[in-house]
């Protein structure tokens, strides 16, 4: 059941700056959404205009079919989580949880349960006295998500919530506010940039750039079918690897040639009928389908690699252009050595070279 929707809305700020051009998307009841995009796509502005701290220059936002686009923020039955904790430094960490409670008018033994509640779930009873002066940035960023919990809205809207927080700190709550998400059964939204913060929390992901949607899916229809360059460069660590090249029908099947000359792939039938004949193309391969073969067509060299304990992640000067490879731990490669790869073609997308959309 859809509870959240977003149709044609906009964003054009005074000096003319379109943040937000017309977007559509639909959170069901329950569902983790994650808006995932680099700096300046739209994504936090997006986030305000449900919240109403800002306002839609265009469109319509529902709430469990009921229209908020004009109601003010007090008015949606939302909770929020920013980046910078926005904790009341002269109150407790008591008093900042229950702080929403006292302002909607409950009484005080209910403020006392919800509260008593919440704080054991998110096990913060050792904290309760102390002020958010005395508490670390995992801590605090710990009471700003209990303070919108405890208030039980329709909708957690999270803007960057663990943006502050150091590698270990970012595990931990990333963890903490995926198990509260599926306990409470709230629909959220959760802005991000970093997309293993997104392809883990997320149900579905709304990939944003320039204002507009470029794709909405799970996280393995982002990352393994990507609707365009965009997505497929965006999403990933690394981003997909790319070779331009045309396309060419023959004898029953579908090739593709580099515009090298240096690389030539019979690729998977079905793409054939997706593929116009001698068309400019952009082939794309993810770094785990690039693999290292004693018999591979193609021969680079290494340029430079990254260690990351579990794997390495080697990039390749090739005649075909630079391929990033991920091998294992223990392949290490000395500067400027030599390699040979192989392509698995099952796995390959295949991008118009003029609009960049998927074929």
């Amino acid at each position: 059941m859809s509870l959240l929707e977003l149709e044609r809305v906009e964003k054009t700020y005074p000096d003319g700056t379109r943040a937000v051009d017309g977007i559509d998307f639909v959170a069901q009841a329950g569902e983790l959404i994650v808006l995932l995009g680099p700096s300046g796509c739209g994504k936090t502005s997006t986030l305000r205009m449900i919240a109403g701290l800002e306002l839609a220059t265009g469109g319509v936002i529902r709430l469990g079919g009921r229209d908020i686009t004009r109601l003010r923020p007090s008015q949606r039955d939302i909770g929020m989580v920013f980046q910078f904790y926005a904790l009341y430094p002269h109150l407790s960490v008591h008093d900042n949880i229950a702080f929403p409670l006292r302002a909607a008018g409950l009484a005080a033994a209910e403020i006392e349960s919800r509260v008593e509640t919440v704080v054991a779930q998110m096990g913060l009873g050792r904290l309760l006295s102390r002020y958010p002066k005395q508490l670390s940035g995992g801590d605090q960023q710990k009471v700003s998500l209990a303070r919108a919990i405890v208030r039980r809205p329709a909708v957690f809207l999270m803007d960057e919530p663990l943006g502050t927080l150091d590698g270990d700190q970012r595990l931990a709550m990333r963890e903490l506010i995926r198990a509260e998400q599926l306990a409470s059964k709230v629909t959220t939204i959760y802005v991000t940039h970093d997309q293993e913060e997104a392809m883990s929390l997320a149900d579905r992901i709304v990939v944003m750039s320039k204002g507009r949607i470029r794709q909405v899916g799970t996280p393995a229809q982002v990352y393994d079918h990507p609707a365009d360059l965009f997505v497929a460069s965006f999403v990933g660590s690394p981003g997909m690897n790319f070779v331009r090249c045309q396309v060419a029908g023959m004898n029953g099947k579908l090739q593709l040639l580099s515009e090298q000359g240096q690389l030539r792939l019979d690729v998977p039938l079905e793409m054939a009928a997706r593929a116009p004949s001698t068309s400019s193309a952009l082939l794309g391969i993810r770094c785990e389908h690039v693999h290292e073969d004693p018999d591979g067509p193609i021969v680079g060299r290494v340029l430079t690699e990254e260690y990351f304990g579990s794997s390495r992640i080697v990039h390749v000067e090739a005649p075909c252009g630079r391929l990033v490879v991920r091998m294992a731990a223990t392949a290490a490669r000395a500067l400027q050595s030599q390699v040979r790869l192989r392509l698995d073609t099952s796995q390959v997308s295949l991008f118009d070279g003029v609009t960049e959309a998927r074929l």
